[in-house]
């Protein structure tokens, strides 16, 4: 076929569908082949728009059948027939070819013999059969024609596209295969002159790079980070995972007896279970607000005890409790020791702490819920700090990651007054889900540290799941994080997000 076109061409222009009849190609298997010349400059190609028409199922009936009233004349008799008669003979086509065979005098009806029907002539000519056939091979009737043909929904309209092709300006006779590459013999036997070369594709899309994709809760992680930072917060270090009891629970005025602290709740640690290095002259101090609340020290002749109204526990401290090791089940642990260290510091200095980091929990796995998860927190300490600006900082914070649609909720946290819990409107789950608890450190837990009476700490943490899902529209939390992950989801998620 590619010979044959490109002989036709050399020797003048070429009109697609009257070259593909002519030769017995099937028309569209041709455009094919001029496409693909076309491409390489072989032959230039024009468009050209026909109105065209096609058979109906109705119409093939015609061509191979005849036309109903070529097909009810053919029924009728020498000596006459009754129209009972042929219209069960001729079923469906009957009303129709007896239609058409009175308006073209083939046929008439003898009143005086009982509407009897008898032939006007002899014989007919089929020409609605001759006409439908014409159509099938390409050649058209007159207009007037096709109009009936189309009334009787014998045939529907078949627009249809020939090409007009000539030499393009690299024509040939024959069809040299063009080289993708250059080649060491082309160079050594200078055939490279001569031959002809794929043209680069530069809007190719390329193979896709088999690369590292970001888990999204690295991407909000990261972001999350950015944002602190931005704020003026410093990073605390949280590279361990294993706490004390004291830091985890104690200095944060978080009673014994809490329900928190049950192994239901926690994962303690089986080997080394127990911990030394607790600072003693701080135990005493925690271990005096837990059992005497005001006495922060160890009774009230000591010249440093100092009143902060508050009745503590009323319970007996016990360090076994204390010394216990387990999984930390929050980062606020951290954030103790920070405080701790700085109200080692001679002199007092307003700080911003923030972490992001991992923590476990003896929890039931749900669609929001795991046993290991992150914790992003952050805290302000400085001095007369309220709750407007523990709510303000909230707001400037998620405002800066797009989630506007802040609540608060009050609450009650052992070593936050007051406290509030954070929510969010989920698309996905179509309601408010918490993301997060905030509140303002307890003067039991600041002033056995060291702080002034005047200093206080507002703080709040989040999950880093939980934005993360509704930042990514993931209404379970096992799709995001943990061993059921898909990681066709890590490949294809955004790259960025763009908040409106």
């Amino acid at each position: 076929m590619e010979g044959a076109v490109l002989a036709a061409v050399g020797q003048g222009d070429v009109e697609s569908l009257s070259f593909a009849n002519a030769q017995g190609f099937d028309h569209q298997a041709l455009i094919g082949v001029l496409k693909s010349l076309l491409a390489d400059g072989y032959v230039q190609m024009e468009a050209v728009d026909h109105e065209g028409w096609k058979l109906t199922e109705e119409g093939e009936a015609c061509v191979s059948k005849g036309s109903p009233e070529a097909q009810v004349f053919a029924l009728v008799k020498q000596e006459g027939s009754d129209k009972d008669e042929i219209e069960k003979l001729a079923g469906a086509l009957a009303k129709v070819g007896l239609s058409q065979c009175m308006q073209s005098k083939w046929l008439r009806v003898d009143k005086a013999q009982g509407g009897k029907i008898f032939k006007e002539t002899d014989k007919i000519e089929d020409l609605v059969q001759k006409q439908l056939s014409d159509v099938k091979n390409g050649v058209f009737p007159p207009k007037a024609d096709l109009d009936k043909l189309k009334k009787r929904k014998l045939i529907t309209a078949a627009n249809y596209k020939t090409y007009n092709i000539k030499k393009g300006p690299d024509y040939a006779p024959v069809r040299t295969k063009a080289a993708a590459d250059i080649t060491a013999e082309m160079i050594a036997d200078g055939s490279w002159k001569t031959q002809k070369f794929k043209p680069y594709n530069f809007d190719a899309l390329g193979q896709d790079a088999c690369a590292g994709r970001l888990h999204p809760l690295l991407k909000v992680r990261a972001q999350f980070r950015e944002i602190f930072l931005e704020m003026g917060f410093e990073e605390m270090p949280t590279n361990r995972f294993v706490e004390t009891s004291f830091w985890n629970f104690d200095a944060l005025f978080q009673p014994q007896a809490h329900p928190a602290r049950d192994m239901q709740d926690t994962f303690f640690i089986k080997d080394p279970s127990t911990t030394l290095r607790i600072p003693q002259e701080y135990m005493e101090k925690v271990k005096s607000t837990h059992e005497k609340g005001d006495c922060v020290t160890g009774g009230p002749q000591d010249p440093l005890a100092t009143p902060i109204g508050s009745l503590g526990y009323r319970n007996t401290w016990n360090i076994v409790e204390a010394e216990k090791n387990l999984l930390r089940t929050h980062t606020t642990a951290i954030s103790a020791q920070m405080l701790y260290k700085l109200a080692q510091m001679d002199k007092f200095e307003p700080k911003k702490f923030f972490s992001i980091d991992r923590v476990f929990r003896n929890e039931t796995l749900d669609a929001t819920h795991l046993a290991e998860f992150h914790q992003i927190e952050g805290l302000v300490v400085d001095r007369n700090l309220a709750l407007g600006d523990l709510m303000g900082m909230i707001q400037a914070f998620f405002e800066k990651l797009g989630l506007k649609d802040i609540r608060f909720k009050p609450t009650y946290n052992p070593y936050t007054e007051p406290s509030m819990e954070i929510f969010h409107w989920h698309e996905g789950l179509n309601k408010y889900v918490e993301v997060g608890n905030s509140g303002m450190f307890r003067p039991e837990m600041l002033r056995p540290m060291g702080f002034p009476e005047d200093v206080t700490c507002i703080a709040w943490g989040l999950s880093l799941e939980r934005p993360t899902m509704i930042l990514y529209k993931i209404d379970n939390i096992r799709d995001l994080f943990g061993h059921k992950v898909d990681l066709h989801m890590i490949k294809t998620n955004p790259i960025c997000r763009l908040v409106k």
